[in-house]
């Protein structure tokens, strides 16, 4: 901004500051009055349509799936992006308050005078970015699976091995996904680290037969899956069709 420029502003914002009203009381009464108005619309939806949040808590229950509100669908799918444990600070904390920083600056940083859009394209660019950005985050949160579904894919060529489906693998991965397996191993980047050993490779160490018997008689303080096999040996048997096949990111071969 030059010095003609300045001056130029600099009269026109008096001539507007002398026309307009000061800001106390009349902005703080209008902010006061709908704060009232938003307040009493809240109270009123309370009570005539009930505050439940919704069902509740099942600690039993092996399907529920935690969703965060919807305003969180984007972040929540960014950490879903971000999966190695040791970025996740960076998705919860980093990337948030960077932005947050970035916008609290903005008067400092952009000190331009123009205020129609298409005189400031970067500012522009920047805003339609970040909308989009969230917005596209927001839907694919909403439309997102379980933070327990498995995402390794089963080999098309495995599938085709031994006389099984891959119907039959995906209702293993099911099983082993609702069946709280993931709450102490890990199965490709979805997971924990323990106490139980990593199963993303189980097929290079253990055969089919062998992981079936470790499911039933399992060590303490796993719990045994012999109640399945008796209940629904459907089920125990796409388990153990899917955990015969897993053999890590570099699968060479099948499992029959």
């Amino acid at each position: 901004m030059n010095r003609a420029q300045k001056e130029q502003y600099l009269r026109e914002y008096s001539i507007l500051k002398a026309q307009g009203k000061p800001f106390f009381p009349y902005a703080v009464a209008k902010d006061s009055a709908m704060a009232c108005v938003v307040m009493l619309a809240i109270i009123v939806m309370s009570i005539v349509l009930g505050a439940e949040l919704g069902p509740k808590a099942d600690p039993t229950t092996t399907t529920y799936t935690p969703r965060p509100e919807w305003y969180f669908f984007f972040l929540f799918e960014l950490l879903r992006v971000i999966k190695p444990p040791a970025l996740v600070p960076l998705a919860t904390i980093g990337i948030p308050t960077i932005c947050m920083i970035l916008l609290f600056l903005l008067p400092f940083y952009d000190r331009g005078p123009e205020r129609r859009p298409e005189r400031r394209p970067i500012a522009t660019t920047a805003g339609i970015f970040i909308i989009a950005a969230m917005g596209y985050l927001t839907f694919l949160g909403a439309s997102a699976g379980p933070p327990t579904q498995i995402d390794m894919p089963t080999p098309a060529r495995i599938a085709s091995q031994g006389g099984k489906t891959l119907a039959q693998y995906e209702t293993g991965k099911q099983v082993a996904a609702q069946s709280g397996c993931l709450a102490c191993h890990k199965i490709g980047e979805i997971g924990n680290d323990g106490p139980g050993p990593e199963l993303t490779d189980i097929a290079t160490r253990l055969p089919a037969a062998a992981i079936a018997r470790t499911l039933v008689n399992p060590t303490a303080p796993m719990p045994s899956f012999a109640g399945l096999q008796r209940g629904s040996p459907d089920k125990f048997n796409a388990l153990v069709a899917f955990l015969g096949q897993l053999r890590g990111t570099g699968d060479k071969g099948g499992s029959g």
